[in-house]
Order: C-alpha cells, then structure tokens, then sequence
C-alpha cells in the first residue's frame, strides 16, 4: 500500500492521495444514503449504512486510503452523553459541568461502540487490498471542547474558560478521553485498520502553555497507550491551526506523520518533513475553485514536498459545494506529476 510505504517514512512519486471528509455531501450518492438513515447517527451506527458511504469516494476516484465514516462525538456518546444533529446547526449536547466529569461511565463504551467495529471490519474486508484504512477519533481536547460548549463555537471559548476555571476538572475530562480514546483506536486497529489518524481541529485556539497541557499531554498519553499494544501501526496526528507549534508536536506526541493545515507555510511543510511523513496541506477553495487555484496550489506542493514522504491531502475537510468534476482533476493533476 502507498500510503503505508509513506507512514514509514519512504519516498513515493507521485504520493499516495485521500482527502479529510471524503465521503461526504459533496457526492450525490451520499446524499441519497444519508436520507436513507433517516438522522447523521443513525448512519454511523449502521454497519450497512457506513461501509456504503466510506465505499462510496474509493469507487469513484481509487484513492490510495479510504477513512472510516464517522463522527468523532461517538466517544462522548458512548460515555453516556446525550448528543443529536440539527441540521444546519451541526451535533448539540448538553454542556458538561465540572460535577459532571467524574460521572462519565465507560462500562458500556465499547458495547456502545460495537456497531463502529464492524463497519472497520467489513470494510476491510470489501476495500481493494492496495487501499489502506484510516481508523480516527478527535483528540480529548477538541472532543471537550463540544462536551463544555454542547455545540461547536468560533474560537471554542468556553472550553478554553472551563479550563483556565476548573483546572483540575479538565484535567480529568481529558485523562477520561484520553484513555477511553486510546481503547477505541485500538480495537479499531484489532478490527482491521492499517493507520489511525486523531483530529484536533481545535488546537490553533490556545495559546502555548494550554497547548502543551491540553492539546499535546493527552495525546502523547494516547499514542503511548496504542503503540503498547499495536507498535507498528502508523499514527497521523492533525493539530490543525498549530502554527509554529507544529514544529514540536511530532517529538512530543510520539506521532508517526504530522497532518498539515492550509495555513502551514511549505518552508516550515519541508523542515517538519525533515523528521518524518507530512500529509496535507492544500487549501479546500482551491479544490472548491478548481482551474488555475487548483493547479498552482497542487504543483506548489508537489514540487516543496514531493521530494520526501508525503501522503497528498487537503488542509482540512472537502466543503459540500465542491464540484465533482474539481476532485477528478485534482486526483488527475498529483497522479500525473513528473518530476
């Protein structure tokens, strides 16, 4: 598999290519099935349902990794919050108070969880042999920050609040996550996923002593725990927004390849690829955009990057009004590059 041979840190031209949120509502046929489920968790919990979709990118365009469908509030859920998807305003919880946390009960978080398990399962069973498959969870900060807040927020302030108030009620939110989410990656990895990525799509939101303590405390901790039972398996960490704060998360976390955002210059992309496999970075609007944007921004980093380890990606998620037509020609583009 391409994107394995990258995970080890190896050189592959022209690089193995997926994109974050892939199976998505940028795609018709997604659309379909998601009316189908009937509600966005209906869809992920049904085994059925989830292969379909996280199928559904890899026959269209055979990218080189296919990312199990989810949603990374399963954890929090299966830890017995309550959580549901209003459209047009995205998942709702309600907000966990500090009295709250000890009270998180994992008895029942991989029974909770099972239907997940078997969706990575069958799909390894029923993806092309040459396709490798992500397993994912959100990182304990960015999951916090919905379980304080109880919806997502500009610049997730109230998460950063119920820290700098409750201090050790963070603390221990965090360590809960950590270790619940370290067991859910590992018994995807047990279900057969050949590389597990964490998102921490809120990390460029602290500042630097909350970002030790919050964003890369809990994830070392996470890594440790998943590389005790599966150390050869490959670790994507995206601390999306870090800035120059990237350049110490590899060596702190313990992870195998850094996730770049759009944001992260190629100079600093090149140095933090140095020291071991980058995967990103192109910016949404220009897949969204599409022409001359979409070719300069795909060559730019082809031409920074393509001399050592790097998996082709977005710097975050496809957005749902991207054109079809713009991701065939983006696939084309990095597929046919020449050196």
């Amino acid at each position: 598999m391409k994107f394995l041979e990258v995970m080890r840190g190896r050189t592959v031209f022209p690089p193995p290519i997926w994109m974050m949120r892939q199976a998505g509502r940028y795609l018709p046929e997604y659309r379909e099935t998601r009316k189908r489920a009937g509600s966005f968790l209906d869809l992920c919990y049904d085994p059925d349902m989830s292969v379909e979709v996280t199928l559904q990118p890899i026959r269209r365009f055979g990218f080189d990794a296919s990312i199990l469908f989810s949603d990374i509030l399963v954890v929090p859920h299966a830890l017995g919050r309550d959580l549901r998807f209003v459209e047009g305003r995205g998942p709702m919880m309600t907000p966990i108070k500090a009295q709250d946390v000890d009270a998180l009960d994992g008895l029942l978080f991989h029974v909770n969880l099972e239907p997940v398990y078997e969706t990575v399962r069958r799909l390894r069973r029923e993806l092309p042999p040459e396709t490798a498959l992500i397993g994912f969870c959100g990182a304990p900060w960015t999951v916090a920050t919905y379980m304080i807040a109880g919806h997502g927020t500009p610049d997730q302030a109230p998460g950063r609040l119920f820290g700098f108030s409750h201090p050790e009620a963070m603390e221990a939110l965090l360590a809960k996550l950590a270790a619940q989410s370290a067991e859910y990656l590992i018994r995807q990895i047990d279900a057969g996923a050949d590389a597990v990525q964490i998102f921490d799509s809120w990390a460029g939101v602290l500042d630097e002593a909350s970002y030790e303590a919050w964003c890369v405390k809990p994830v070392a901790e996470m890594v440790r725990r998943v590389r005790e039972k599966h150390p050869e398996v490959p670790i994507v960490g995206f601390p999306k927004g870090a800035g120059m704060l990237y350049d110490s998360y590899r060596a702190k976390t313990g992870i195998t390849a850094l996730g770049l955002d759009w944001s992260v210059p190629l100079p600093q992309a090149r140095r933090l690829q140095a020291l071991g496999p980058v995967q990103g970075n192109l910016d949404p609007m220009r897949l969204r955009a599409g022409g001359k944007a979409l070719e300069e921004g795909v060559d730019r980093i082809l031409e920074a990057l393509g001399d050592g380890p790097l998996v082709f990606n977005l710097g975050h998620g496809i957005t749902p009004e991207t054109p079809i037509a713009h991701v065939e020609a983006m696939v084309q583009s990095v597929r046919g590059a020449s050196r």
